[in-house]
């Protein structure tokens, strides 16, 4: 299912999120199952499909990279749910040392300190690979999409690394 397509937006990474917001409301009106109580069996199961599709096409086009992971699935580069390496040595490295700092934290005469320097290295990675794989799927050629891929890859890890930090921080605030 395309979901540029369900909801009638041009298919790129760059997504107008208040459009998004209202042809999503515009949608459940339409095909939400209390719509459809009278109607015949299988046309509720419809609905409710529908509803779920709708809401899954939303969550997806919502996040960035499920956005672009959704795009490049279009293209025909499927990432979602793949395990695979990296082979370019200085970003893991980075990871690493990342790693280590989020391993320091527990111990830091200062954590609060050391959680907002590791918040504005991982910030400013996101940001910027952000900005990179917007200007990437852009071009919408095959190698281009591969590289994407590979932006997408080292993104779900700046991810992760955010999430792993809000996880600390909170156990240190409990």
């Amino acid at each position: 299912m395309n979901y540029f397509q369900l909801f009638q937006l041009p298919a790129g990474f760059e997504v107008d999120l208040t459009e998004l917001g209202t042809r999503y409301l515009e949608l459940q009106r339409n095909f939400h199952p209390d719509n459809f109580a009278t109607a015949s069996e299988r046309d509720r199961m419809m609905a409710v499909q529908q509803a779920a599709n709708i809401n899954d096409a939303y969550h997806s086009l919502k996040q960035p990279l499920l956005r672009a992971e959704h795009l490049l699935a279009l293209r025909g580069v499927k990432i979602s749910h793949e395990q695979r390496s990296f082979t370019d040595t200085s970003f893991l490295m980075q990871q690493m040392e990342l790693r280590e700092q989020l391993a320091e934290i527990q111990d830091a005469k200062d954590p609060e300190s050391l959680i907002s320097d590791i918040e504005q290295q991982i910030t400013a990675q996101r940001k910027s690979l952000l900005k990179l794989l917007a200007a990437t799927l852009a071009v919408n050629n095959p190698e281009q999409d591969l590289v994407a891929a590979d932006i997408i890859r080292k993104l779900k890890f700046f991810f992760k690394l955010q999430h792993e930090l809000e996880l600390i921080e909170q156990q240190l605030q409990d």
